[in-house]
């Protein structure tokens, strides 16, 4: 059996000042930004950074605010823009990482630009930062978007956080007791035979109990999530008129959120934008398939050498 390769820890700055805290899958290649979706870490992108290492190119799969090992901001900024803000100063941090300041011409500085891989919150934060890339510029050099649209399904969205909020102050009196609430929110999925992969994502606190690794006010703060979706959303569709550079659409066939409706919405805003249907999969498409998931990924990122 083929070795996977193994991270390296990185720390990063976010546009507040924030640490960021991420995993490094390859030593050099052109840079691939990987952007968990909303309660995940960058664990969730283990086999999708172990297979862009095998493909030459160098993979970063950071925690987002709040989430994870990174820092849960002072003021609980966790809107949409929060967000992207991060996504533009990684995208800077990984283009001067590749040597992009050497680069006087334009289209190799757009190149050596990030790809950037982001799963729904993931998502709606790359598409966030590259609408608002400056004039004749760029954020990133390619844009996958996975299983997010600007338009999704309010019902889907209401079922995701309510998951995340039933036992978000009360936690879990055990690893299993975490394993059997995933268990009954995500049927279709076989029960992994170890719950080391969990546990990754819970945080044991001093009364014992364990709760989800990110920061409540994410959901629940001032300044949360979600917090004004109709601007949100318009401000994702300017963003998708404006894409130019090369974009792929990922969507579970059996998705919560993003219905074949919203897919060809998306299509018509991004209309060069490349389209996977994964079927078997709902909104979490890499945990649900990841032989089809990797198989688009692999397939997006071979189609940017032609």
């Amino acid at each position: 059996m083929t070795r996977r390769v193994s991270p390296a820890a990185a720390m990063f700055t976010g546009a507040s000042g924030n640490t960021l805290v991420g995993d490094v899958y390859g030593e050099e290649g052109p840079p691939v930004l990987l952007l968990h979706g909303g309660g995940q870490t960058r664990h969730a992108w283990t086999k999708t950074g172990d297979l862009i290492a095998r493909m030459g190119r160098t993979a970063y799969a950071v925690d987002q605010r709040g989430h994870g090992d990174s820092e849960w901001v002072k003021d609980g900024a966790y809107q949409y823009e929060d967000f992207a803000a991060d996504a533009r100063v990684l995208a800077d941090t990984l283009a001067e990482r590749s040597g992009i300041g050497e680069r006087s011409d334009a289209v190799l500085r757009t190149a050596m630009r990030p790809v950037v891989v982001g799963a729904s919150l993931g998502g709606m934060a790359a598409l966030l930062a590259e609408g608002s890339r400056p004039p004749g510029g760029a954020v990133f050099s390619a844009l996958v978007l996975v299983d997010i649209t600007p338009r999704i399904d309010n019902e889907g969205v209401a079922k995701i956080q309510g998951f995340m909020r039933a036992q978000l102050r009360e936690g879990f009196g055990s690893i299993a007791e975490a394993a059997d609430a995933v268990a009954a929110y995500l049927p279709h999925r076989p029960r992994p035979r170890s719950h080391e992969g969990l546990k990754k994502n819970l945080r044991l606190h001093p009364d014992g109990r364990w709760r989800w690794h990110w920061d409540p006010r994410f959901l629940e703060g001032n300044r949360r999530i979600g917090s004004g979706s109709a601007e949100v959303e318009q401000a994702l569709v300017n963003a998708a008129r404006s894409v130019t550079i090369p974009a792929l659409l990922v969507r579970g066939a059996s998705s919560e959120l993003v219905q074949e409706e919203h897919a060809k919405d998306f299509l018509k805003l991004v209309p060069h934008a490349g389209y996977v249907d994964v079927s078997g999969a709902r909104h979490m498409v890499a945990g649900d398939r990841n032989d089809q998931f990797a198989n688009a990924i692999e397939g997006f990122l071979e189609s940017l050498k032609r």
